[in-house]
């Protein structure tokens, strides 16, 4: 594992962690993990997770000016919420909407959504939520 890459949440799946270090490392930007849940989560959930986190990263290193990058996964009563934030410049929606334009379907087929949330200057937050039902 290499400098750029903390997980504060220590389930982050093996998998992952490799994943993100390796993107950490090869883009130069900082991973934080803030939270993971400790259940396995359903292979087609997982899939559509790992890919919004890869979508929104690639996104992140087009842009080029993000330093660090934090994800946090919490699954609750409510179902799972995904959130990956990151310090660049704040890009509109629109970018990351058409990036992410497969990973919006994919959500809304399971019954979830995705937003994005970019405030010039001070970075981007997309969020991925599905139900508690998506996930049995």
């Amino acid at each position: 594992m290499n400098d750029t890459f903390a997980s504060v949440s220590h389930a982050v799946p093996p998998v992952l962690e490799d994943q993100l270090a390796e993107w950490s490392l090869r883009a130069g930007i900082t991973v934080e993990v803030w939270a993971m849940p400790e259940q396995p989560l359903p292979a087609l959930v997982t899939d559509v997770v790992h890919g919004v986190i890869f979508d929104v990263l690639g996104e992140v290193e087009r842009q080029g000016r993000a330093r660090t990058v934090s994800v946090a996964l919490t699954v609750s009563a409510g179902g799972l919420r995904l959130t990956v934030s990151d310090d660049g410049r704040g890009t509109s929606a629109e970018a990351y909407e058409v990036r992410l334009k497969g990973r919006q379907a994919e959500l809304q087929a399971m019954g979830g959504g995705l937003t994005v949330n970019g405030v010039r200057g001070e970075g981007t937050t997309v969020s991925a939520a599905l139900p508690r039902l998506a996930l049995a």
